[in-house]
């Protein structure tokens, strides 16, 4: 059985195969012609540069889009002045896509902050003046400024400072790029399966012919035939590697952050020095995101922060601002950088910030399976270069010509002002501008609902200024739904309070709406307390601690949720 429908003058196949397996069940077989494993940046970047070029493709992420590495990170879009002394090449590749980037991510994923690099009492002052070289090797354009300017600008900053500098870094919202890239490849014609996990790559005579991933919702297996594989799995890429029987060496290395409750600074803040633990803080949204450490872990599942990584920090970043205690930590969290070493790294180049931040592009035919690629190492900045020479990889044994677009073409074009004002009828100020940068020109969406129900125009999270109407829409946006997924769509909860409040009016409106059932709702509340935990735990001290007693209090005697497990009522 074959479908076909045309999409933005794209031809777009759907093949679907029927047949029996061992035990006589009929398996619907679905045909492709390339896989791409990963629902993170990378992944999703080459998904979209493959359905941009024609190529029909499925990427396959075994929970939801942006679940590792790609959301667990600082924030930053570099310029590539932090390598620009060590790693002239990372350095470059970052430069010219941070230009890239705030091209086609400009008012959706992308906010133009600028970055400020300040030395403190006890840094080298020999390296700035080398750093200064460096970055103009690289072509990052670096503006010395006097330490008034710098501290009239951010006025948190440690006073004492004695140089300060302005270059090109940005904030990037991890959660809003790896979805609009999705929601760019689907516009061509490609899929992305969430909640499927990949369980086998298909060989025949060492040539890929497929791939067996299971739902893990309704754990329900299943085939995708295709000739080409795409590794696009971060740290997890070893793991995917093994099942075609290769091996990769990549290293993980976690990384500790903590979140303030607010914008600490306008810019994005680096201590000119030696790239080191606790140098730099991006401001995210209504928060403010710092770290990070390094630290070498055996699995890329390790991700559980420690109270001393997050003292640590708090003591490195009040050298670089000094009233930081007067700013309550939300939260801690961690991230594992995937960082590539060839087979002939040895073990003393496995610490973490000596590894370097370049990327490489496998093709395993050398390994002896032919159409199966793995893209490792290099940064969330790089991610679409990365997803370029993958694809150009696979469209060179394709004999597919056309031309890379990425670069060029917006992921999801900006709201117009005409659109914001229009919305501004129905909602207040901020919550316009806020839902105009997460939905771009798509916004009208969120206005049509509003049109047809006024009521939804009002604000589920005044933190992020998120409306009923985005989180109903979000949620019908595919067949199944929770609140982490709602979260990473609308930053839902991320703001100060950390979901305290917003959770529970999310929860009720898709429960009313008839989107969860009552068990799911007990589940996802429990879940969002063993996450709002995890991440607090670290930081119990101050106002902190009366924070998250509020909380609990909030959702064990207004929901009656009681700990201990999954034993509870509602």
């Amino acid at each position: 059985m074959a479908t076909q429908k045309q999409e933005q003058g794209a031809s777009v196949f759907s093949v679907v195969f029927l047949y029996l397996d061992r035990e006589g069940i009929t398996v619907a077989v679905e045909k492709t012609e390339v896989v791409v494993i990963g629902g993170g940046a990378t992944g999703t970047g080459i998904l979209r540069d493959l359905s941009m070029r024609g190529v029909k493709a499925i990427l396959v992420e075994e929970h939801d889009l942006a679940h590792g590495t790609s959301s667990r990170f600082h924030g930053l879009l570099h310029s590539g002045a932090r390598y620009a002394v060590k790693d002239y090449e990372a350095a470059k590749e970052c430069i010219d896509e941070n230009k890239i980037m705030r091209k086609i991510g400009k008012g959706t994923c992308v906010e133009e902050t600028e970055g400020l690099f300040v030395q403190l009492p006890g840094d080298d002052p020999a390296y700035a003046d080398q750093w200064i070289k460096a970055c103009e090797k690289a072509g990052i354009t670096v503006k010395e400024i006097p330490v008034e300017k710098a501290l009239e600008l951010e006025p948190n900053i440690n006073p004492q400072i004695q140089r300060a500098f302005i270059v090109p870094d940005a904030a990037v919202d991890g959660f809003r790029l790896v979805w609009a890239n999705v929601e760019s490849a689907e516009r061509y014609g490609g899929k992305a399966y969430t909640y499927n996990r990949l369980d086998e790559i298909i060989t025949n005579e060492g040539k890929v012919t497929g791939v067996v991933v299971t739902d893990t919702v309704s754990s329900q297996s299943r085939e995708i035939e295709c000739d080409y594989v795409i590794n696009a799995c971060g740290a997890w890429a070893g793991k995917v590697a093994a099942l075609a029987g290769v091996d990769i060496k990549v290293t993980a290395d976690k990384g500790t952050l903590i979140a303030f409750n607010h914008r600490l600074t306008s810019r994005v803040v680096n201590r000119l020095r030696k790239p080191g633990d606790g140098d730099i803080i991006v401001p995210h949204g209504t928060v403010s995101i710092f770290g990070t450490t390094s630290v070498v872990v055996d699995s890329p599942d390790s991700l559980d922060s420690t109270t001393d990584e997050v003292k640590r920090l708090m003591h490195l970043g009040r050298e670089m601002f000094s009233n930081l205690e007067e700013f309550r930590v939300l939260r801690s969290f961690a991230g594992v950088r995937p960082l590539y070493q060839d087979s002939s790294a040895s073990s003393d180049e496995g610490d973490g910030r000596a590894v370097s931040r370049g990327f490489a592009l496998l093709d395993h035919k050398d390994q002896g399976v032919e159409g199966f690629v793995s893209i490792v190492g290099g940064k969330f900045t790089t991610y679409r270069l990365m997803a370029e020479k993958a694809t150009d990889l696979i469209c060179k044994q394709m004999a597919n010509t056309k031309p890379c677009r990425t670069a060029k073409e917006e992921l999801i074009p900006a709201a117009t002002a005409t659109q914001i004002d229009e919305l501004g009828k129905y909602t207040t100020n901020p919550a316009a501008y806020k839902t105009a940068e997460r939905w771009g020109k798509n916004v009208d969406q969120v206005i049509e609902v509003i049109k047809t129900n006024p009521w939804k125009g009002d604000i589920v999270c005044e933190c992020e200024q998120v409306t009923l109407a985005e989180v109903e829409l979000r949620a019908k946006e595919r067949a199944r739904v929770t609140l982490n997924d709602i979260r990473r769509k609308t930053r839902l909860g991320m703001g100060t309070c950390q979901g305290t409040i917003c959770t529970g009016r999310a929860i009720t409106q898709l429960y009313e709406g008839g989107q969860l059932t009552h068990h799911e709702v007990k589940v996802m509340l429990d879940e969002f307390i063993e996450g709002r935990w995890k991440g607090n735990r670290n930081a119990m001290w101050g106002e902190q601690v009366r924070q998250v007693e509020f909380l609990r209090n909030r959702y064990m005697n207004l929901y009656n949720v009681n700990q201990g497990g999954d034993n509870y009522e509602i």
